[in-house]
């Protein structure tokens, strides 16, 4: 799966990731994107997931008509992010296209 990282999300998360290709919003060059210009620029490039920790994106945004599936952890810290390393790789591997989930922790 083609994996695009939001500004918040966690880097060495990637490599948990195993199986996927990840890029982050800053690789891509799109750092200063809003969340809807982002969401339509990793729409076009492919990806199929985002990652975030902007817990208002689904207020934000209408993702009814998003192809993009969307995960969104609870939290910003490494720490706390990487004990459910395992859980997030599964809920990763059960989206399908326009799904939202958000991990709490």
């Amino acid at each position: 799966m083609k994996i695009l990282f939001d500004q918040g999300t966690p880097v060495p998360l990637r490599q948990f990731l195993k199986g996927h290709t990840v890029k982050t919003a800053y690789e891509e060059g799109w750092s200063a994107l809003s969340n809807g210009d982002l969401l339509t620029e990793a729409e076009n490039a492919g990806y199929q997931l985002l990652v975030t920790t902007d817990q208002n994106l689904r207020y934000q945004q209408n993702l009814r008509e998003r192809r993009i599936a969307i995960i969104v952890l609870l939290t910003t810290s490494w720490p706390r992010i990487r004990s459910k390393t395992q859980n997030i790789l599964e809920v990763i591997n059960a989206m399908s296209s326009g799904g939202y989930a958000e991990i709490p922790f």
